[in-house]
């Protein structure tokens, strides 16, 4: 019961359907209103990530490809991408050139499609392989 005093206004950013931080149990939905799941979220650290992090990450993404079959108009391009990703990965002396071209391109390729997150940890992880 309130004695003298009115209801204090609620505070700003209150449903709004977007929270950072606190315990937020709902399903989290993008842009365009696609619920996200399975989320994977990176930091680069130059140099700091190993070659068996980034081979983890390319087993991912193109299983993220499989489940995702004809839903991704740039999955040919992605999976020639990949296959020359793993090429280069399992020489003993790996192209840097091609593969930071590979990082710098992949982000582009998958934008906005249900592959982004693993294609965009993917190509975080080639960068800070790089170094």
């Amino acid at each position: 019961m309130m004695i003298g005093g009115r209801r204090p206004e609620p505070m700003p950013g209150h449903g709004s359907g977007t929270s950072i931080g606190g315990n937020n149990n709902a399903p989290v939905q993008n842009v365009v209103g696609q619920n996200i799941s399975h989320v994977h979220q990176s930091a680069s650290v130059r140099g700091t990530t190993d070659v068996e992090a980034v081979r983890g990450l390319l087993v991912a993404f193109r299983a993220d490809l499989d489940r995702h079959r004809g839903a991704v108009a740039t999955e040919p391009a992605l999976r020639g991408m990949t296959d020359a990703i793993d090429h280069q990965l399992a020489l003993p002396a790996p192209e840097t050139n091609a593969l930071r071209q590979m990082a710098r391109t992949l982000p582009a390729l998958v934008l906005g499609t249900v592959v982004q997150q693993g294609g965009e940890a993917l190509a975080d992880a080639l960068t800070g392989w790089l170094g």
